[in-house]
C-alpha cells in the first residue's frame, strides 16, 4: 500500500505541534501527480487527526508564490448522512446534486476550470451516520479526475477497512496517544419535531437531514438516498415536509435566515401535503425577499404538473399571459400564468429537442433546434411581408451557420453562436457582437423606451448590447459557472433581468438600477423567464415556480 512522502518544496511552516510528519506527508502526496487520488489520515483519539486536516485547509503556498492551487473543502462527516454530505460537497464545488449518485456524475462531467478542481477533506468518518454509504460515495469520488480526497478517521472504523481493502490509497498514520490536539466531540443535540415546519426551518438542517434519511422516515417508504418520492406526500409521516426537503435539499442546507429556508420549502411542497403546512410556511417566509404565487411538482393533481421543464417563454400580443413551456420530446405546453392551468399546445411540427423559443410580439413563435436551425409557428394573425422575408433570411444564415441562443422582438431576430458573437438581424441590417469567451448560452431582447439586447455564456457573464452601439463595457453579472438560461422583458417595474446559472442560483436583475434577487429552488435549473407582469418563472426537471418580488 503507498504512502505519501514529504515534500521537497514544502516551505517549512508548521502545523500543529506533534502532526508536522503528517503535514509533510500531506503536501507530499499534494504535489505528487502520480499519487493515489485517495488518502486517509488514521491515528488514535487525541492524535491530532481532525487538526492536521483544518491545518491543511488553511494552508496556502509559500511568500511570493502567485500560481493558484485547488480549492481545498473542508466537509465535517460527524453526523452526516451520504445525501447530506453529497449536497454539501455540491455547493461547495459550485455543481447541483440531488443524490449521492449525481454528485459523482455532476462532478465527472462538468467542466474542469482552472479553479475546477479540488480537494476535499473529510473528517470524522468514525462519527458519521452513515459511515458505509459514506466509504461507497468516497471510492466513487476517487475515480473522479477533478477530484482528490483525505479521509480522516479512528484505526477501528470499519468504513476505513472498507476503503482500505481493494483500493489503492496513501495512508498518513499519525499513530500518537490522547493529547488535545482533537477537538472534543460535542454531545448529541436534541432532534427537532421533524413535523413542525418552524423546527425544521430554524435547525440545523445537516440534523434534519440525517433524521429524515436515516431516522424519521417509515419503514418501507423508498427514495431515503434517492431523493423525492413521486407521489403519496402524506405517507412520509411528516405531512409532506420530507419529501418537499428531499426535493430541495441542497438549497436547504445553505447558510441562511429562517425565513428564506422556509420560502424554499414552500416552493418545493407538492399539493398532496398537509393543507396547513402551506400558510404555516407562507407566514414563516414573511421575511423572505419573494412571494410565492404557485408551484408545480411532479406528481401534482389540481392543476396536474405540466412535465420537464427544459425552455420557458413567456408571451405578448395575442398570447399574453400565456407560458410557453418545453419539455425534453420538443412538446410545447401552453399555461395561463396566473395559475399554471393548461391552454392547450403549440401546433408545431419541429423533430427532436427545442434549445430556445422566441414568442414575437404578433404572436409568431420563433423556435431554435438542437441542431441550431430556426423554425416559425405562425400565430392567428397574418404578418407583415417584411417579417416574413427576416424570418426567412435568418433561418437561411442559420442553415450555413447554426445558432446556439435565440430571442426576438419588434423587427429584429437576435441569435448567438457557439464562438461567443450575438447577431441581431434587423430591418435596417445586420449588427453584430463579440460578447463572450465562448459560446453563446442564451439571449434577450427587450423592446423597451431604449431597446437592449442581454446575453449570457458559457464563461459566466450576462452582457448589455445596444444593437449599433458598442457593448456596455462592464458585464451585468459575472460568475465561476456557465450561464444555463436567461431571459428578459420590459415589466410595469422596469426592465428586469432573469439569470440561472449552472450551479443551481437565480438571479433577477434591474439594468436600470436597484437590487438584485437571488433563488435557489435546490434541483439543477433548466429555464428562467420574466412574465410581462414582473414574475420569475423557474423550471426543473420535476418542478415549475412562479415568484414575485416583494416591494
Amino acid at each position: 500500500m503507498p504512502s505519501a512522502t514529504p515534500s521537497p518544496a514544502w516551505d517549512g511552516r508548521r502545523p500543529t505541534t506533534g502532526t508536522e510528519p503528517g503535514a509533510a506527508a500531506l503536501l507530499g502526496w499534494l504535489t505528487d501527480p502520480d499519487a493515489p487520488r485517495l488518502c486517509l489520515v488514521t491515528g488514535a483519539p487525541g492524535s491530532g487527526k481532525t487538526a492536521l486536516l483544518g491545518w491543511l485547509a488553511a494552508h496556502g503556498p509559500r511568500s511570493g508564490r502567485t500560481r493558484r492551487r485547488p480549492a481545498r473543502v473542508l466537509v465535517p462527516l460527524a453526523g452526516q448522512s451520504a445525501l447530506g454530505t453529497a449536497w454539501a460537497v455540491a455547493d461547495r464545488l459550485g455543481v447541483v446534486a440531488g443524490t449521492p449518485g449525481d454528485l459523482v456524475g455532476a462532478l465527472a462531467t462538468s467542466e474542469a476550470r482552472p479553479t475546477g478542481r479540488a480537494v476535499l477533506l473529510l473528517t470524522d468518518l468514525h462519527a458519521a451516520a452513515e459511515p458505509d454509504a459514506l466509504a461507497r460515495l468516497v471510492t466513487e469520488l476517487a475515480e473522479v479526475g477533478r477530484v482528490r480526497l483525505v479521509v480522516e478517521a479512528r484505526d477501528d472504523t470499519p468504513a476505513l477497512a472498507a476503503l482500505r481493502a481493494g483500493h489503492r490509497v496513501a495512508v498518513v498514520d499519525l499513530d500518537g496517544g490522547p493529547g488535545p490536539l482533537d477537538p472534543v466531540e460535542e454531545p448529541a443535540r436534541p432532534l427537532p419535531d421533524l413535523s413542525d415546519p418552524a423546527a425544521v426551518c430554524a435547525a440545523d438542517p445537516l440534523l434534519v437531514t440525517t433524521a429524515y434519511v436515516t431516522g424519521s422516515a417509515p419503514a418501507g417508504v423508498p427514495g431515503t438516498l434517492d431523493g423525492p418520492e413521486p407521489s403519496g406526500e402524506t405517507a412520509d409521516g411528516h405531512g409532506g415536509l420530507r419529501t418537499a426537503w428531499m426535493r430541495a435539499g441542497q438549497s436547504l442546507c445553505r447558510a441562511q435566515p429562517p425565513a428564506d429556508r422556509a420560502l424554499v420549502l414552500l416552493a418545493a411542497l407538492g399539493d398532496g401535503a398537509d393543507p396547513r403546512l402551506r400558510p404555516t410556511l407562507a407566514e414563516l417566509a414573511a421575511g423572505a425577499p419573494w412571494r410565492l404565487r404557485w408551484a408545480r411538482h411532479r406528481g401534482d393533481l389540481t392543476p396536474p404538473w405540466p412535465g420537464p421543464v427544459t425552455v420557458l417563454g413567456a408571451a405578448g400580443g395575442p398570447l399574453e399571459g400565456t407560458l410557453l413551456v418545453g419539455d425534453r420530446t420538443g412538446t410545447v405546453r401552453l399555461l395561463r400564468e396566473a395559475d399554471a392551468g393548461s391552454a392547450g399546445r403549440l401546433a408545431h411540427a419541429v423533430p427532436g429537442r427545442i434549445t430556445a423559443l422566441a414568442p414575437a410580439p404578433d404572436g409568431t413563435v420563433l423556435i431554435l433546434d438542437d441542431r441550431g436551425r430556426l423554425h416559425t409557428v405562425r400565430g392567428t394573425a397574418s404578418r407583415p411581408p417584411y417579417l416574413e422575408r427576416l424570418t426567412e433570411a435568418v433561418s437561411a444564415t442559420l442553415a450555413r451557420h447554426p445558432g446556439t441562443a435565440l430571442a426576438a422582438i419588434g423587427g429584429s431576430v437576435v441569435v448567438g453562436d457557439r464562438l461567443g458573437s450575438v447577431h441581431a438581424f434587423g430591418l435596417t441590417g445586420l449588427h453584430q457582437a463579440a460578447s463572450h469567451s465562448g459560446r453563446v448560452t442564451a439571449v434577450a431582447a427587450v423592446d423597451s423606451a431604449t431597446p437592449f439586447v442581454c446575453s449570457g455564456g458559457a464563461d459566466g457573464t450576462v452582457r448589455l448590447w445596444t444593437p449599433g452601439r458598442d457593448p456596455v463595457p462592464e458585464p451585468l453579472a459575472d460568475r465561476r459557472s456557465p450561464v444555463v438560461s436567461l431571459h428578459a422583458a420590459e415589466t410595469p417595474h422596469g426592465p428586469l433581468v432573469a439569470v440561472a446559472w449552472g450551479d443551481g442560483l437565480v438571479e433577477l436583475h434591474r439594468p436600470e438600477g436597484g437590487p438584485k434577487l437571488s433563488f435557489r429552488p435546490g434541483p439543477p435549473v433548466r429555464a428562467v423567464a420574466v412574465t410581462g407582469s414582473g414574475s420569475l418563472l423557474v423550471g426543473t426537471d420535476e418542478s415549475l415556480l412562479c415568484l414575485a418580488a416583494k416591494k
